[in-house]
């Protein structure tokens, strides 16, 4: 099976006057030639991408069937799932490895035999944090033809290339709401078996193999919705509140890595458990 080289591009993000001397700086450094390579054709990329979303997607709607909180940018998701899925088929249908071969593409540096427009796009994306507007892109292609000039077919197809570094992007949001959602099943299970000491046959969250409240290190999302289910029980759950207290504070002790950040992870789990 054929590889294909992804393209994923990612900064700080740039206010408009670093923005545009950033434009410039790449034009200089490009060097181009007339066609693109086959193994840099974003479909198959985008298609893997689209298989995650609908992954995110189909375990979102599960958890609210099961009554698990679902965060922001997962109900977000919820509610524009089928916009993004009509983007991706428009894509597909649009953009032929033809048409791809064909477009101006990169002769050096690290994006080699992408599409110049393609890399600009993902530019875009990687640096404005996915704020993109007429205004941005006006600026950005302006900036870079002070140097490099765009042929009309590359400033026509930069839509589409804007498209799929931001279906890229919400992949990568989703891999985090698909982690943190499963942390949620996790805490659920727990306190299924352990505080409301259901009998196996009558347990709604079914974990893949034994559950050990003091196993793996807890991540973030699971410490967040322990502590806040724990609260709903009161007193019966003071025993596991003592335990998670435990292990967050063997967290902070951590010196090793990520120190100030287990250190306010550790404080603000101390305030809302005492609120």
């Amino acid at each position: 099976m054929k590889k294909y080289r992804e393209l994923h591009i990612s900064g700080a993000l740039l206010d408009k006057n670093q923005l545009s001397s950033y434009m410039e700086k790449l034009a200089s450094s490009h060097n181009i030639k007339n066609s693109s390579s086959k193994d840099t054709y974003p479909i198959p990329m985008l298609k893997k991408d689209y298989e995650k979303i609908l992954e995110t997607y189909r375990l979102l709607n599960k958890h609210i069937k099961l009554g698990i909180k679902i965060h922001s940018a997962g109900e977000w998701l919820l509610d524009n799932f089928y916009v993004i899925e009509e983007i991706v088929k428009s894509i597909q249908k649009e953009l032929t490895l033809k048409k791809y071969k064909n477009m101006i593409g990169l002769s050096n540096g690290k994006y080699e035999g992408f599409a110049r427009s393609y890399v600009l796009a993902a530019e875009i994306v990687g640096f404005t944090e996915c704020k993109i507007d007429t205004e941005t892109i006006d600026l950005v292609l302006k900036a870079y033809q002070k140097k490099k000039l765009l042929s009309m077919d590359e400033i026509w197809n930069i839509g589409i290339f804007l498209k799929i570094a931001l279906i890229s992007q919400i992949r990568e949001i989703c891999e985090k709401i698909y982690s943190s959602q499963m942390q949620k099943y996790k805490a659920e299970s727990i306190i299924e078996r352990l505080i409301e000491n259901k009998e196996e046959k009558n347990r709604v969250f079914v974990s893949n193999g034994k559950v050990n409240f003091l196993g793996e290190e807890p991540k973030y999302a699971f410490i967040e919705y322990m502590s806040y289910k724990l609260k709903r029980y009161g007193k019966n759950a003071i025993e596991y509140q003592e335990i998670l207290e435990n292990e967050v504070a063997k967290l902070r002790n951590d010196s090793n890595r990520n120190c100030s950040k287990r250190a306010f992870l550790y404080c603000k789990f101390k305030n809302n458990h005492r609120k």
